[in-house]
């Protein structure tokens, strides 16, 4: 079978199988949140405020970067977003990005779901060319036809916009969404599609069930079965 891959929206060939598998990044394949939480804090000692060490920002993992960063400065009385944002998007191209494991597993559930007969496809929140970095540094690109995240000036920033947009590039015969957030969730579905939250990311079952995943992987060498038995 000739393989292809589409990075962002680059697409250098053609064969594919109709089964596509959209995977989300930070949280459901890699835990980034050393990285992006160390990037945060960074920026904000960068506009001159102490990190608050009360914060718990771990919710910031997943929404839109300029609107946690709003967020996060709302904390501080201070309304900077665009210079936040800069100085933790250079910090993090040049440090966090690779403060970042893989799951266990992770890789295994890959090749099976490749295995099955699936493309797999990167819909990420996470601006394109530092997902392409992320996967390259963990060997994964060979598995990924396509490789798809934010491009900038707010565009492909949400989950549903993205979601349209790879299923317009890539025409599958059938889809499903696999991600950790309710965002993920959201975003299949306004989509049509089914999607499975990844219990061992940052949103947790009770977001992942709120938001009406249709079903929820607990452990990575169980995404296999749930994809087979909830793919249209």
């Amino acid at each position: 079978m000739i393989r292809t891959q589409t990075i962002g929206s680059q697409t250098t060939g053609s064969q594919k199988t109709g089964r596509c598998v959209l995977l989300d990044l930070d949280g459901t394949l890699t835990d980034s949140r050393p990285g992006i939480i160390g990037s945060t804090n960074h920026a904000l000692r960068y506009l001159g405020h102490t990190p608050d060490p009360a914060q718990d920002l771990t919710w910031i993992i997943g929404p839109p970067l300029e609107t946690v960063i709003a967020r996060v400065l709302a904390h501080y009385g201070d309304v900077r977003t665009s210079e936040a944002v800069a100085e933790y998007r250079r910090h993090y191209s040049e440090v966090g990005l690779l403060q970042n494991t893989m799951y266990p597993g992770i890789a295994e559930a890959l090749h099976r779901l490749r295995d099955d007969g699936n493309d797999l496809v990167l819909a990420t929140a996470k601006r394109t060319h530092l997902a392409i970095r992320v996967i390259e540094h963990f060997g994964l690109t060979p598995l990924f036809r396509g490789i798809y995240g934010s491009e900038g000036a707010g565009v492909l920033d949400h989950k549903p916009d993205l979601v349209a947009h790879i299923l317009e590039r890539e025409k599958p015969t059938t889809a499903i969404m696999v991600g950790d957030r309710q965002y993920d969730i959201a975003g299949a579905h306004a989509n049509h599609l089914r999607a499975i939250g990844v219990a061992w990311g940052y949103g947790g079952v009770a977001e992942l069930t709120e938001a009406g995943a249709d079903a929820i992987a607990e452990r990575p060498d169980q995404l296999a079965a749930l994809v087979r038995a909830e793919m249209p």
